[in-house]
């Protein structure tokens, strides 16, 4: 009968071991407080982050340590324990003996009839500041896309009177009295243009004037004739570089998505194969489409100086991004097509090495 005694009191003493190891070894706050708002005992981990003995820690009510504006719910916190409310993934703020403010999250649990609460929370003040550095970018990067929304509508709308300008010269303008033919070419060419720009400056107000209403301008449009209008007004440019641009939409003839967008896309990364074209051989750039397992893509490569991917990256899509020393890179073009394919839930991704061409796979959203 002793020695079973004996065993008892062995194994009592050897688990209350156990627990005050667990207590004082944890690196997570552990802490037990009364129903009267005080702490009773606290582990190392408490002390060391707040940085008060455990004296002064149990001298003074816990909201004496809990940051100004946290108090309150603090407080509520703990009326719900006193009613034998458990309490899980409570956040809130503790002010340290150095002035510093740190994140915890608590689990707590009531015990009644010893008007205890046994808790154990975790230091997220890092996860906190991590979470308010992605906030405070999101923030500005949604300034800076509505700043450049607001940019394009204010340019969109401004430009029109000169380009309406134009357009009515040429209804005053007496073609009957002019014979040569490369002049009649040139006007016909600059005035439908003209039209074509007057055209894509109305769509653009009108969408930028829809805010938020996007989706409503999805229409089902031909990828060909939307090409063409394209490559109609930078004729030109075309020629002038002597590029070559082959195009294939016998996969997919057509997509849902908005008019203006899809022009804006066809014309930034097609103005772009042309500018960086390498100067050892004339530009070739091919369009096409593929159909592959439903997900509907649309595709622009060209044989020009490609990127260096290991070093551009995810910067590639970004504002004001420049990766040559071209002087009429502006750093828009390809910001605009990303904004244009994401805001419709699509994706667009780029294929690339340096001098061997870039390729642009974007696919629509189903």
């Amino acid at each position: 009968m002793i020695r079973a005694e004996q065993n008892v009191d062995h194994y009592n003493l050897n688990t209350v071991y156990k627990f005050e190891s667990f207590f004082d070894l944890s690196p997570d706050l552990l802490c037990i407080a009364g129903f009267d708002g005080y702490l009773k005992r606290v582990n190392p981990a408490v002390s060391k982050l707040l940085g008060y003995t455990n004296e002064e820690l149990m001298s003074k009510p816990i909201n004496e340590f809990v940051y100004l504006e946290d108090k309150s719910s603090t407080d509520s916190a703990r009326n719900e324990l006193r009613k034998r409310v458990s309490l899980f993934n409570f956040e809130n703020r503790y002010v340290t003996k150095s002035g510093e403010i740190v994140w915890l999250l608590w689990t707590s649990l009531p015990i009644e009839s010893d008007q205890l609460i046994y808790a154990i929370a975790k230091n997220i003040t890092y996860k906190k500041q991590l979470e308010e550095q992605r906030n405070k970018h999101l923030a500005e990067l949604t300034k800076i896309n509505n700043d450049f929304k607001e940019l394009t509508y204010t340019s969109a709308h401004d430009l029109r009177s000169p380009v309406n300008n134009l357009l009515s010269v040429f209804e005053l303008l007496d073609v009957s009295k002019i014979s040569d033919s490369e002049t009649l070419e040139f006007i016909s060419i600059l005035k439908s243009t003209t039209e074509g720009l007057k055209e894509t400056l109305n769509e653009y107000v009108a969408l930028l004037n829809k805010n938020n209403e996007i989706n409503e301008h999805l229409e089902e449009l031909n990828l060909n004739e939307s090409l063409n209008e394209v490559l109609l007004s930078i004729n030109s440019l075309i020629q002038n570089s002597e590029a070559t641009i082959n195009v294939d939409f016998s996969s997919l003839e057509k997509i849902n998505f908005n008019k203006a967008y899809l022009k804006s896309i066809f014309l930034n990364l097609i103005t772009n194969s042309i500018k960086y074209a390498k100067t050892d051989c004339l530009p070739i750039i091919s369009i096409y489409s593929n159909n592959n397992n439903g997900n509907k893509e649309l595709i622009i490569s060209d044989n020009g100086i490609g990127f260096d991917m290991d070093k551009v990256k995810d910067k590639i899509f970004g504002l004001h991004q420049k990766f040559s020393t071209n002087i009429d890179s502006q750093g828009i073009g390809l910001y605009l097509v990303y904004n244009h394919v994401t805001n419709l839930g699509g994706h667009i991704r780029v294929e690339s090495e340096i001098n061997k061409g870039a390729k642009f796979i974007i696919t629509f959203k189903n």
